[in-house]
């Protein structure tokens, strides 16, 4: 498959997987303070513009999600980061999505990676060595490496505690846009059983 059959192929995934979480009314209810992004990496990614995300990120219009922007090439940075990081562990991931972190959700993420044998995993800001947390965006490397040590492997499902400064967030991996927004609407219909 040549570059442009790839890319072409990413950005459909993520066309469809937006067309579906914006009909998904229980996603709203995770949307974090920092809103959402969605991303998907080309197989090779090394950088940022490898990866396509929504530009603008996914909000709430109407109590639905909604896509400030199109998929584009380069259109996020910290979930590009995860995304390149995480993947010098575990080759088989190439999209992520971030939402909502609070006790409830990280309950029902732990059920649902029993429930489908999947790893599940934290990272604990609390203890971010001095000088990882004195370089901006230096903190990856660390973070992912910590990722991976509290679950034996890269977790499917995760979470990062809250840091000074830093809103706390969950995190879906997966190979595709379509199967993380999948296990994040998955997540976000028991939250809304659980929450009534």
């Amino acid at each position: 498959m040549s570059i442009n059959q790839q890319e072409e192929m990413i950005l459909g995934n993520l066309a469809h997987a937006v067309a579906t979480l914006q009909e998904s009314a229980e996603f709203a209810l995770l949307m974090p303070e920092v809103r959402v992004n969605l991303v998907h990496a080309l197989p090779d990614a090394r950088t940022g513009k490898d990866v396509a995300a929504i530009d603008g990120r996914i909000t709430v219009v109407r109590g639905f999600p909604y896509a400030s922007g199109l998929p584009a090439w380069g259109g996020s940075d910290h979930m590009a980061r995860l995304i390149i990081e995480a993947r010098k562990y575990d080759p088989s991931i190439n999209a992520g999505i971030n939402f909502r972190c609070d006790a409830d959700v990280i309950e029902l993420m732990k059920q649902y990676c029993v429930e489908k044998g999947f790893l599940f995993g934290w990272i604990d800001r609390t203890n971010e060595p001095a000088e990882v947390m004195a370089k901006d965006r230096s903190s990856m490397p660390w973070k992912i490496k910590q990722l991976v040590d509290s679950a034996g492997g890269v977790p499917r499902l995760f979470y990062e505690g809250d840091g000074w400064g830093k809103e706390p967030l969950s995190v879906a991996l997966g190979d595709t846009a379509v199967e993380v927004v999948d296990m994040a609407i998955d997540i976000a219909r028991r939250y809304r059983k659980k929450m009534g």
